[in-house]
């Protein structure tokens, strides 16, 4: 008797997701406030100016209010996994990093990201090693006694370089690889060494690089695996895909490596693409974040953000369908985006993807 197909996966992508610094400090248990950032001093400062922006903030707010109509969302959707690039330390350490802009969350606000029931912390980012080496070791000690898988970041090369392994019902594993990059913010002295935390750094998006990450992916990826590369790589603004982002993505493809490329650093959400029936995210953009308030910019929308829900082919991990849904930032909350804004999201992906893009019933994003 043959086996019975799988089913389809659904997975649940976003972009940078920043719970430190203003939003830490709205939360049950705040880190100290001070910062050493060169115009301001108090993380305080972003909660305020948020309220200037767009009106009062709730103090000692519960786990799942930043998450705001998100949860109605993924409720909905019902996805296999759930992975988030988390942009911040989740630490106590004072061991302050002397970079300039330093994100903590306070590890006892770790129910924060328990409220939306992530599977997955991406970490292989400019922010994850703010707080020293004692804060990433408290970062991946928070996360993982929380129940929470990690990847892109350990205690040693080795455990940088792993998989975040995620089991789904019935429909085999998830595996989920991080990098950085230099272009993204994330330093080359972060690298994670054989005696030496850090993240898993790629030093270039050369043909030998991309081979080398296709060689280990296919070291662990087995018959039914759907393997996710997560890439923090790129300016923080701007649409443009360089030849080497997109040649480096279709070589993990082509490679039979990765089933789908999470791309992350960019503060809005930019281009993505379809190769070979496989997705490419360039620039998920930022989820959520404390920079309501602050001018510049304007142009990109960076208040406006994307929820993607991809699911994938049991077979090979052939993009079945793509949808995404908009929402908007305000008062450190996800709220659901009006058809405007989804509107003009829809014509932005559509003019730096070169893809049919229609905004559907609820104001739902699909690739056609």
């Amino acid at each position: 008797m043959g086996h019975a197909p799988q089913p389809p996966v659904k997975l649940f992508l976003c972009g940078d997701v920043m719970t430190g610094r203003g939003i830490d400090q709205v939360l049950a248990v705040p880190c100290d406030s001070a910062i050493d950032e060169p115009w301001v001093k108090d993380a305080r400062d972003y909660v305020a100016l948020a309220e200037c922006a767009h009106g009062p903030i709730p103090r000692a707010a519960a786990p799942e209010y930043v998450w705001g109509d998100a949860l109605e969302a993924l409720e909905a959707e019902r996805p296999d996994v759930r992975i988030v690039n988390l942009e911040t330390a989740v630490t106590t350490s004072p061991e302050r990093t002397p970079k300039g802009i330093n994100y903590r969350m306070n590890p006892a606000n770790v129910a924060c990201l328990l409220a939306a029931r992530i599977d997955c912390c991406v970490l292989a980012n400019n922010h994850v090693l703010d707080w020293g080496a004692r804060g990433l070791e408290e970062t991946l000690d928070t996360l993982h006694g929380a129940g929470m898988r990690t990847a892109g970041a350990g205690r040693n090369a080795a455990e940088a370089a792993a998989p975040a392994i995620l089991e789904t019902r019935a429909r085999g594993r998830v595996l989920v690889y991080a990098y950085g990059l230099e272009s993204s913010g994330v330093p080359a002295a972060w690298a994670a060494g054989e005696r030496r935390s850090g993240v898993s750094f790629l030093p270039d998006l050369s043909e030998a690089s991309a081979d080398a990450v296709a060689r280990h992916v296919s070291d662990m990826k087995r018959a039914g695996d759907i393997a996710v590369v997560s890439m923090h790589w790129g300016p923080n603004w701007g649409y443009e895909v360089e030849r080497e982002r997109r040649a480096f993505a279709h070589r993990l493809v082509d490679a039979g490596a990765a089933d789908l490329v999470h791309g992350h650093s960019a503060h809005h959400p930019g281009a993505l693409e379809l190769h070979h029936e496989h997705l490419i995210l360039y620039a998920c953009g930022d989820f959520l974040n404390d920079y309501e308030g602050i001018e510049g910019h304007e142009s990109f929308h960076p208040d406006l953000v994307l929820m993607y829900l991809a699911t994938l082919d049991e077979a090979g991990g052939a993009l079945r369908e793509l949808s995404m849904r908009p929402m908007r930032v305000r008062r450190f909350r996800l709220e659901r985006a009006g058809e405007g804004d989804a509107e003009w999201l829809a014509a932005t992906l559509r003019r730096v993807s070169g893809l049919d893009i229609e905004r559907a019933q609820n104001n739902r994003l699909l690739l056609q």
